[in-house]
């Protein structure tokens, strides 16, 4: 008889201490003991909820904003680094499966920043670093685009889990590669962005994007979402007077557990900051993929096809013999600044 995982998750909405690596941590580090006491064994975080979102990028010129940039490049950390032993130690002792977004510093060149989904597994171990794809319209003066050398689904004791951040979760082919992976724990990391347009609800859209992906996959979807503090609103008002305004717009932050028929479990929490506690039972997909299983039989894979180039993307190759002074079998800085880097986490946090 086929035993499926049935778990509690859970989703922390709330606000990083902005642009404070450490004390993020920390706070990230009481959230993940927080759910595990509250009975979960997965606990989502926001996106780049390590330390900060670029607010700066939608209210400021980019000269304007330039000197922020580096204030949020100098608060961004490396993968692997401290800051990912810290959460990786705080997984492991509370015994819970942690997807987190932070602001990644490339090893390679001083300046470079991604935006990255961090998945950990309740025994410690670092599963799985994904950088954005594609950063969203204003964001592509802070992030590089990332590649897909960790668009992955990771197999863990909770089912098998993938994460995509923010606007990645309107990308249908990004979506699709997971769902084609055997995703049935989807992670939707956002943030809370009340600068758009007038006559866009954000807390909606991030919703409606969470109901059609498990709708559409048959599988289960967190979703977490940042909240703007009144920290951030100070920071930006006295750099920017009259934003507080844009930055104090409500539904704004919405974040849920949404079941595989595409309806919310329990109750959502929108705007302010908590957690939110639902059940996932991956019984409850087997019916509904019988009706539409777009990786299985509701397809015609003689029509489709999709190819995805999972090949870390690096600024340079060397190649050819090592001299015979020179140190064989270390490591180009290069080597881990792509996927090596999350096998050579997991062995240290084995």
């Amino acid at each position: 008889m086929l035993e499926l995982p049935k778990f509690i998750a859970a989703a922390v909405q709330a606000a990083p201490v902005f642009l404070d690596t450490a004390a993020t941590v920390d706070k990230a580090v009481s959230l993940i003991h927080q759910a595990a006491a509250g009975g979960a064994r997965l606990v989502a975080f926001p996106e780049v909820f390590i330390a900060g979102y670029p607010y700066w990028s939608w209210i400021m010129t980019p000269l304007e904003g330039s000197a922020w940039f580096e204030r949020l490049y100098r608060s961004a950390i490396l993968v692997p680094g401290p800051e990912v032993d810290a959460l990786c130690s705080a997984a492991r002792k509370a015994n819970i499966n942690v997807v987190i977004g932070v602001n990644e510093r490339a090893a390679h060149s001083l300046g470079t920043i991604y935006n990255t989904v961090l998945t950990i597994g309740a025994d410690g171990r670092l599963l799985g670093r994904h950088r954005k794809l594609v950063p969203t319209w204003a964001e592509k003066l802070t992030w590089a685009p990332g590649d897909a050398s960790g668009l992955k689904v990771h197999q863990t004791d909770i089912g098998p889990l993938g994460a995509l951040a923010c606007g990645e979760n309107t990308n249908t082919l990004a979506r699709y590669a997971l769902l084609a992976q055997g995703e049935l724990v989807h992670v939707a990391n956002y943030i809370s962005l009340p600068v758009a347009p007038p006559d866009y609800d954000m807390a909606e859209a991030i919703k409606v994007r969470a109901m059609a992906h498990s709708f559409e996959g048959k599988v289960f979807t967190v979703v977490s979402c940042s909240t703007v503090s009144e920290e951030i609103i100070a920071a930006m008002e006295r750099a920017k007077p009259g934003v507080r305004a844009l930055l104090e717009r409500k539904n704004s932050a919405f974040s849920a557990i949404i079941g595989p028929d595409g309806r919310v479990v329990g109750e959502p929490l929108l705007d302010e900051e908590g957690i939110v506690y639902g059940e996932i039972d991956l019984g409850r997909c087997i019916q509904l993929k019988q009706m539409h299983d777009i990786v299985g039989h509701y397809n015609r894979f003689d029509i489709f096809e999709l190819k995805v180039n999972t090949a870390p993307q690096r600024p340079i190759t060397l190649y050819g013999a090592a001299p015979a002074s020179s140190e064989a079998g270390r490591a180009h800085p290069d080597e881990t600044d792509g996927a090596a880097a999350d096998l050579q986490a997991g062995e240290r946090h084995a």
